[in-house]
């Protein structure tokens, strides 16, 4: 057999990978990037049902405030997080600012979490609103990373009243933008190119 010190070409390595055999094979990773839909904010409007379907600013409307987040209404108007407080105001003269409460926002994560649990012990947190759950051996043994993660948005939508996106991959490497700005409310896409293989951090 001639051998290349080049790249492989695909018959050698289908050849080679038909050697292993299957049961000593690594399973594919199953791998679901969750995150709620512009969360402090839509926390905001479903304790006040005054404040749905108007723009909503996390955050204060003072000189040198900043926005927090921002409900999808006011996104309609270049309103997004981390936008001083005058500029979003001159974007979108109706918008109503509510202060934030970070215990709210802290107790329906650690909701969330529970959720999260009931399917995987591998959560990599990433923030109160966003998660990495690796769902390779999932506690309800669903048969695919996609019946898992329609589950449970649907179980965050009953439980919470929130909604959530989630996007599925084979690791913990997402090219940008989001999963929340790739996908609708109530999407759940499958977005694997251009991701690289990498060991995840070290887990909670």
């Amino acid at each position: 057999m001639a051998w290349c010190l080049g790249q492989p070409s695909l018959f050698t390595i289908r050849f080679f990978w038909s050697m292993i055999p299957a049961m000593d094979r690594e399973p594919a990773r199953k791998v679901i990037h969750v995150d709620m839909d512009a969360f402090f904010a839509s926390v905001e409007q479903r304790d006040d049902p005054a404040l749905r379907g108007r723009p909503v600013a996390v955050g204060s409307p003072a000189a040198r405030g900043v926005v927090a987040a921002a409900s999808y209404e006011a996104r309609q108007f270049g309103v997004r997080s981390a936008l001083p407080s005058v500029t979003a105001l001159r974007r979108c003269p109706e918008l109503v600012f509510v202060k934030p409460r970070f215990d709210v926002y802290r107790a329906v994560s650690r909701q969330i979490h529970d959720i999260f649990a009931n399917y995987t012990s591998l959560i990599q947190p990433l923030s109160l609103d966003e998660a990495y759950l690796d769902v390779t051996k999932n506690l309800r043994r669903l048969p695919t990373a996609w019946a898992t993660a329609r589950e449970i948005r649907a179980r965050i939508l009953e439980e919470t009243g929130l909604t959530a996106s989630a996007g599925i991959s084979y690791n913990n490497v997402w090219p940008a933008p989001s999963a929340s700005s790739l996908t609708t409310t109530l999407a759940v896409y499958a977005n694997v190119s251009g991701l690289r293989a990498e060991p995840w951090p070290r887990w909670r």
